[in-house]
């Protein structure tokens, strides 16, 4: 069952590219300002919706054109789920960053940059295979 819209999936990917330069860029330089802008993105994916993320609206302005349409869609649920974890990894980071606690910065960062490099180079999305066991073990839902 659906719990939201389904996207083209060449979308969060191309997300996830944008996502992991920022990441490295900020573990490179430990610029928190940085990560704060991509714990921005992250929330607008995961609490607002994928549309209106930033990087979703540079994919459809800028790549989306050139690529030429797609049938193929996938579920919304699981990438806003990957986002929110995406969230929660970047604000632990900066928190860290902005409060001197330099290695809980590095840390957390480093597990955003994980995630979405699977993503970005394999085409493996962490937060949604998580999505999916978590939904695995979810009590069914009566209908009455």
């Amino acid at each position: 069952m659906s719990a939201g819209p389904a996207v083209d999936p060449r979308g969060p990917r191309f997300a996830a590219i944008v996502t992991t330069v920022v990441l490295a860029v900020v573990l490179v330089t430990q610029w928190w300002p940085l990560l704060a802008a991509q714990t921005v993105v992250f929330a607008i994916g995961a609490f607002i919706g994928l549309k209106p993320s930033p990087y979703s609206v540079l994919y459809r302005v800028a790549v989306a054109p050139r690529l030429g349409p797609t049938t193929e869609r996938e579920d919304a649920a699981p990438l806003r789920f990957a986002q929110t974890v995406g969230f929660v990894f970047a604000l632990i980071g900066t928190i860290g960053f902005v409060a001197g606690v330099e290695p809980l910065g590095i840390v957390a960062t480093a597990f955003a940059l994980f995630a979405a490099f699977l993503n970005a180079a394999f085409n493996f999305c962490l937060g949604c295979q998580v999505y999916l066991l978590v939904q695995r073990f979810r009590p069914a839902r009566v209908s009455s």
